[in-house]
């Protein structure tokens, strides 16, 4: 039977459309929103009709029947109380996001335009791979503070899905294999799959610094900064995050440009590389205990995978734990609309969103 699912993937710059047959990409567009489009808008669900509107013309232009779509799939947002796979984007999803229950993010516009575009057709509506998906295991989750516990937080979306990708080469199923992932973007963050559930990461502000991301810094040091009165919270936040990284030192996240850089005999930007390298290398070192060593295999993905000679010199540190498996780029759409397919199918189950 045929099937046509429509994906979204709203993130802080843009709104990513893709519409799937079955397994096929039939249609995808990315709709970019400058920061004067957004102004605006003092909160991010205030964007909604905005958003919305633009999907609606975007799908228009490119003459996509909605009266022939089986379901409608966003991306899931930064809700409590989520598990990894999918979900009715339910009144239950809705209210928890109006109420302001879930951590800001664009991505928590992803369940309300997939619930408001499926409706009319009288189709369903899904996320799927929350942000905040946790099915972390209580050994996991323990840090030396009583008021901190560690939650899960990683590119679950990304690494879910080359996971199913690498265990397809493998001819086993995702929920047979043991897996470490480490997803090598603009942020950083690694996560061992156990059995098809992510049972302990490394999450971005504890990960190796990224292109723009800080990654972890020693403790007493960042307390000593963030006391110094020399930055407000948002600034630090921003240091982290945005201001971190590779483009601290060097002025740019462009790995392509640090990589040019390095060749062209600037020392730092090449101390910097042979840095993020060792840092990967030793956080894949770090969760290689978690299963006791016992991996069918470890994924490098994400946009950083592209550059092969990192992806070697990466590959060289770690490939006595397990074999290395390379899936350059991102899988978000896709990952979306495939998730939707097997829960429309019936080969998974969609669970029931509850209102925390």
């Amino acid at each position: 039977m045929s099937y046509k699912i429509l994906a979204i993937n709203p993130g802080s710059t843009s709104t990513k459309l893709a519409l799937y047959e079955n397994e096929a990409r039939i249609f995808e567009r990315s709709l970019p929103h400058t920061a004067k489009e957004l102004e605006p808008f003092e909160e991010i669900l205030d964007q909604f009709e905005f958003r919305k509107k633009l999907i609606l013309e975007a799908l228009r232009e490119a003459n996509v029947d909605l009266q022939e779509l089986s379901a409608v799939v966003g991306r899931g947002g930064m809700m409590p109380n989520m598990k990894a796979g999918g979900y009715v984007a339910n009144e239950a999803m809705v209210n928890t996001l109006r109420e302001g229950l879930a951590s800001p993010h664009a991505s928590n516009l992803g369940a309300l335009l997939a619930r408001d575009i499926a409706a009319p057709m009288g189709i369903p509506a899904y996320i799927y791979d929350a942000v905040t998906s946790d099915e972390m295991e209580q050994v996991a989750r323990f840090t030396g503070m009583p008021e901190v516990s560690r939650k899960s937080f990683c590119h679950v979306l990304n690494m879910r899905a080359v996971s199913r990708k690498v265990a397809v080469k493998y001819a086993k199923r995702y929920e047979d294999m043991n897996i470490l992932v480490a997803h090598l973007g603009g942020g950083i963050s690694l996560s061992v799959h156990h059995k098809g559930k992510i049972v302990d990461c490394i999450r971005d502000d504890e990960a190796p610094f990224s292109p723009e991301r800080a990654g972890t810094i020693p403790a007493l040091e960042l307390v000593d900064l963030c006391y110094s009165g020399q930055y407000t919270r948002q600034e630090m936040i921003r240091k982290f995050r945005g201001k971190g990284g590779l483009k601290a030192y060097l002025g740019t996240q462009d790995l392509r440009e640090v990589l040019d850089m390095s060749q062209n005999g600037d020392k730092l930007a090449a101390d910097l590389l042979e840095a993020e390298v060792y840092q990967i290398a030793k956080a894949v070192g770090q969760l290689a205990p978690v299963l006791s060593g016992k991996y069918d295999c470890i994924i490098l993905t994400g946009g950083m995978v592209y550059s092969e000679e990192l992806v070697e010199k990466i590959r060289e540190r770690i490939c006595f734990i397990a074999p290395v498996e390379v899936v350059p780029g991102e899988f978000e759409m896709e990952a979306l609309a495939l998730g939707a397919l097997r829960m429309i199918d019936g080969q998974e189950q969609a669970r029931e969103y509850v209102h925390p």
